[in-house]
């Protein structure tokens, strides 16, 4: 990837739309949005001042117009990718947009690598990598919690997280190499006692980092909730009633739901992954007893799990015994179909009509409860996958490095450094601080082309 080239692409998403916007980003931006744009007041995209938008044309090579619209100046490095940027605004359909790219790689750019323009922006010192992942989780975010925990991202909070983090460690690391320079004995003995206190206060902050794992795991992929029950209970009826359309079929025939169905669903701006399940029984049929099996399986991996009871008919023993192992930390049991009478009570139990759409608002307020109990009133930012298994490779180097400062510490502070210095690669791994092509690749190739 070349930062000489300029590069382009189109900005909007694919199909129709208001406008679409041809985004132009490197050293020769404004030289080749002025062959392709032609402005009313006669005035080249190469003599407008910064931040300016004008009205004109599109034109192709023998000067026939492609579209009309707005084209927008950003002039480095105070643009989004830190270079010379031109956006062509023009009308939203696919083929006017391929016309307009098309001549603007023939004016003399080059069609943009995924996530190449934020991988400029990354270089060019305009944000940094948790930055980046940040942006893209704000562009993926299928809550309002989601995007509020992506734009904390982005705008740096977590970043300063990392390289308070960072520093401490540096600062460790630092002077226990001064020690090096004196021979044994000359030492002060509450020099490395004072280096081992900050290493450990800095163990704190390292761990508070990795308790947001959770947390962020389930707002970028979503609670896994699995919905369990006995055939007919009304798990399907269920899942439609949450989702407000026919998702799964219901059928008064036991069975009819073999394997699991997965919807997405945003509760209170928590995204949930819904999976309705076939029936809980004893069964002969191995088709079935597949799906029984894949329904245990969910409910052993999910994150909350909704059970479904019919309230209509005494508790089976089957029902009981499973409601006897049910992990209620993480459980909701639904009382349904007492429309036609309700023989059961649980405790914590939620009695609901899914038939006629009684009891769905308390049962709603049941999972919130659930899914919030131990969460964070406000949204923060938190770490992604990719975060946590450098700061645990980090916090493994560091401890090895604790391990030298406990006795014979002159003799093992060589060793203890060359701990330090590998938990610093890989937390300037996070940030962006060391990084390499690799590394810049596996992040930046998961962006779209425009962006």
């Amino acid at each position: 990837m070349l930062m000489d080239e300029t590069i382009a692409a189109i900005a909007t998403p694919a199909g129709e739309g208001g406008v679409g916007i041809i985004r132009i980003s490197g050293k020769r931006a404004l030289e080749i949005g002025s062959a392709v744009f032609k402005a009313v007041d006669g005035v080249t995209l190469l003599d407008r001042v910064a931040n300016s938008f004008t009205y004109g044309s599109i034109q192709d090579q023998e000067g026939v117009q492609i579209d009309g619209g707005l084209a927008l100046v950003m002039r480095g490095p105070k643009s989004f990718t830190g270079e010379d940027t031109v956006e062509l605004q023009g009308h939203g359909g696919a083929v006017v947009l391929r016309r307009v790219l098309r001549r603007v790689l023939e004016a003399g750019a080059r069609m943009a690598e995924p996530g190449e323009f934020s991988r400029r922006a990354f270089l060019n010192g305009r944000m940094d990598l948790t930055q980046a992942e940040g942006l893209y989780d704000l562009i993926r975010a299928r809550s309002d919690r989601a995007a509020q925990v992506a734009f904390e991202q982005l705008d740096g909070v977590l970043s300063r997280s990392f390289n308070e983090l960072y520093d401490a460690f540096l600062v460790v690391t630092a002077n226990l190499e001064t020690t090096l320079d004196f021979v044994e004995d000359e030492l002060p003995d509450d020099v490395f006692s004072g280096i081992a206190q900050k290493l450990d206060d800095s163990f704190r902050d390292l761990d508070e980092l990795l308790e947001t794992w959770n947390e962020g795991r389930l707002l970028r992929e979503g609670v896994r909730v699995a919905i369990l029950g006995r055939p007919n209970a009304g798990k399907s009826t269920l899942l439609n009633a949450l989702l407000g359309f026919e998702r799964a079929i219901v059928s008064e025939v036991a069975g009819t739901t073999r394997d699991t169905i997965e919807e997405q669903w945003v509760l209170n701006g928590i995204p949930l992954r819904l999976t309705d399940t076939a029936g809980l029984r004893v069964t002969n049929c191995c088709v079935e007893a597949e799906g029984i099996r894949r329904a245990e399986a969910h409910g052993e991996a999910a994150e909350l799990i909704i059970y479904v009871l019919d309230a209509s008919e005494p508790l089976s023993t089957e029902d009981q015994r499973r409601l006897d192992e049910l992990p209620m930390d993480r459980s909701v049991v639904v009382l349904n179909k007492i429309d036609l009478g309700q023989e059961v009570q649980v405790v914590d139990g939620v009695a609901v009509s899914l038939l006629n759409r009684n009891g769905l608002a308390d049962l709603k307020k049941a999972l919130i409860e659930k899914l919030e109990t131990g969460a964070e009133g406000t949204a923060h930012a938190v770490i992604s996958e990719r975060h946590r298994a450098l700061l645990i490779q980090a916090r493994d180097e560091a401890k090895q490095a604790r391990a030298y400062l406990i006795e014979n510490i002159e003799q093992q502070a060589a060793l203890a450094c060359d701990h330090l210095r590998s938990a610093l690669e890989h937390l300037g791994h996070v940030t962006g601080r060391t990084y390499h092509d690799e590394l810049l690749d596996n992040i930046f190739s998961r962006f779209c082309i425009g962006k």
